[in-house]
């Protein structure tokens, strides 16, 4: 029921949402100094390494179960309220849900990286290892 409830207030955000949708590429995450908050799970960071210097914090579980205000929280942490940030998953398409929702439900100023981990892996990109030091936990 959750995923349900959310899926719809996300779709009714995007309706209006002004997030920045990029195609990602490895320039882009080159030349952009943007914090990169990487939204996939532990499992998904092991298997493909991880954007250097990303902040890794998980929105959805490994079981689609997710915690708002928990997300809201450690986000807060990472990032102001006005500063531009960029998001990553592993296609793009949770990613291209939570930015709408942050960019137009909590006014957050949101670069949803469309194609995700895997277009970059395609093009070329050299991902770091992934390290536990990165997830944000609190």
């Amino acid at each position: 029921m959750k995923k349900i409830l959310f899926g719809l207030l996300i779709l009714a955000s995007s309706l209006f949402a002004e997030v920045t949708n990029v195609d990602v590429t490895p320039q882009f995450i080159q030349e952009n100094n943007l914090k990169v908050i990487d939204v996939r799970t532990r499992g998904e960071w092991e298997a493909t390494g991880i954007v250097p210097n990303a902040y890794l914090l998980t929105f959805f579980d490994e079981r689609g179960n997710y915690d708002i205000e928990g997300f809201l929280s450690k986000l807060n942490k990472i990032v102001d309220r006005d500063e531009t940030f960029a998001l990553i998953c592993r296609t793009g398409s949770r990613t291209g849900m939570i930015s709408n929702f942050l960019g137009e439900k909590l006014n957050y100023h949101v670069v949803n990286l469309r194609g995700g981990m895997m277009k970059l892996l395609r093009e070329g990109f050299q991902p770091a290892p992934y390290n536990p030091a990165n997830i944000v936990t609190q």
